[in-house]
């Protein structure tokens, strides 16, 4: 059992770290329900836990990787076993490759990948993304379309994780504050299936909300974390600006000061956001980075930037842990690897990948067109005869599934740069 946990304490734990509340865990054994005092991650209402104690798994001590903890299983990943697993990530110095999806082909892609270099993954959804997913020709008043979207992909995730054999965290990437309707909608779904199967539907949520004053920024992100702890969802936040320009976020014309985050800001943070109970949060800090592929010399990234906040942090709260607080890279497409592993030495635990894997997905079936050009000019009739029919070859499954690959191929160098291959067994 885990001990309760005081304030004081909280402020020398890492960030990444949900507090214990007492609950009543219902054990399947036997064929008889025995009840047992218990402290979990995440405290479900005393109904739910009436109401759905056939539900919840019993835990044991088997693992199911050999280099994670027990409570990481192959499928999707949430509350403790999401903290568990990025505490992992954090000691054992690899990042988890965040990728962003627009549809089954590229969320498949991207459990696929995993599967090959053994390690976890982080589909992660956009307010776009999830839109497009529901049908572009829907109207998206309200963000009906963009939530019911990002749901429907969600849902998919849930049926087929598990077949990948891997650890997946389902995310959702920036969220403005006119955008956070959307997050509003994709909170109730996770509620409602908090309430039958004791886990939420997103493993965690991006709030964005750097574009407003700090106070205001981490106020908001404060109210949103007590909802997301009484589910078990962990928090991202964003201090500073990622630069350049990304499904509908634009900063291309940011003051360049803006783009590196100062060790008191994250501080601040990490000082509010440690006072909500059952809370769990990563912070995804600018340090230079920007969206997009630039050209060698464009990018001034100062990876140094998270070091010297983890030292503040450090020596604020008084910890023994050198990384108290797990950050996330944004804009890491075009990276070198050698920022990439400097920033993983100062506590990154995730980088987003975009502009990377949308290239290599379109140049797969741009590859597979040039290979089977003469055969997808017409119905029938090719280099073999005038009869000869085309289908197998104009089969849209054929050219999706050479995207994929290529994706796939992508992320396993993804992950071989963030050092994430082979960390389950």
């Amino acid at each position: 059992s885990w001990p309760a946990t005081s304030k004081a304490s909280l402020r020398c734990s890492a960030a990444l770290t949900f507090l214990p509340n007492r609950i009543v865990k219902m054990k399947l054994a036997a064929a008889l329900l025995i009840s047992a005092s218990a402290v979990n991650a995440f405290a479900p209402a005393a109904t739910h836990v009436r109401s759905s104690a056939l539900n919840m798994a019993t835990e044991t001590a088997e693992k199911a990787f050999a280099k994670l903890p027990a409570t990481v299983k192959p499928g999707v990943v949430t509350g403790k076993a999401l903290t568990d697993l990025l505490d992992a990530a954090k000691e054992q110095g690899y990042a988890i490759p965040g990728v962003n999806i627009v549809g089954s082909n590229s969320i498949n892609a991207c459990m696929e990948a995993a599967a090959k270099y053994g390690g976890p993954i982080m589909v992660t959804f956009s307010k776009g993304g999830g839109q497009f997913i529901a049908g572009k020709s829907l109207s998206n008043e309200a963000d009906s379309a963009s939530i019911a979207g990002t749901i429907a992909g969600a849902k998919h995730v849930h049926e087929v994780a598990k077949l990948y054999g891997v650890p997946v965290v389902l995310h959702t990437d920036h969220c403005q504050k006119a955008w956070l309707p959307w997050i509003d909608g994709l909170l109730a779904a996770s509620e409602e299936h908090f309430a039958a199967t004791g886990e939420p539907l997103f493993s965690s949520h991006m709030l964005d909300l750097s574009e407003e004053p700090l106070e205001e920024n981490i106020s908001i992100c404060k109210t949103y974390l007590e909802k997301f702890a009484k589910v078990g969802i962990l928090l991202e936040f964003e201090l500073g600006v990622t630069g350049g320009e990304e499904d509908g976020v634009d900063n291309s014309d940011v003051d360049s000061s803006r783009l590196y985050t100062q060790p008191e800001e994250v501080f601040y943070a990490y000082e509010q956001l440690s006072q909500v109970e059952g809370g769990a949060f990563t912070c995804a800090a600018s340090f230079g980075n920007v969206h997009g592929v630039y050209a060698p010399g464009n990018v001034d990234l100062q990876p140094i930037i998270l070091y010297n906040s983890q030292k503040y942090i450090q020596e604020k709260i008084g910890s023994d842990d050198d990384k108290p607080m797990k950050f996330v890279f944004h804009g890491g497409s075009g990276s070198s690897v050698e920022d990439i592993q400097y920033a993983i030495g100062a506590g990154v635990i995730k980088m987003n990948i975009d502009t990377d894997t949308q290239w290599a997905f379109w140049d797969g079936v741009r590859a597979y067109e040039a290979k089977y050009h003469d055969y997808l000019q017409g119905q029938i009739g090719n280099p073999e005869g005038d009869d000869k029919p085309n289908k197998k070859y104009y089969d849209p499954r054929m050219s999706l599934r050479a995207g994929e690959e290529s994706m796939a191929a992508r992320l396993v160098k993804a992950a071989e740069d963030l050092k994430c291959v082979n960390v389950l067994n």
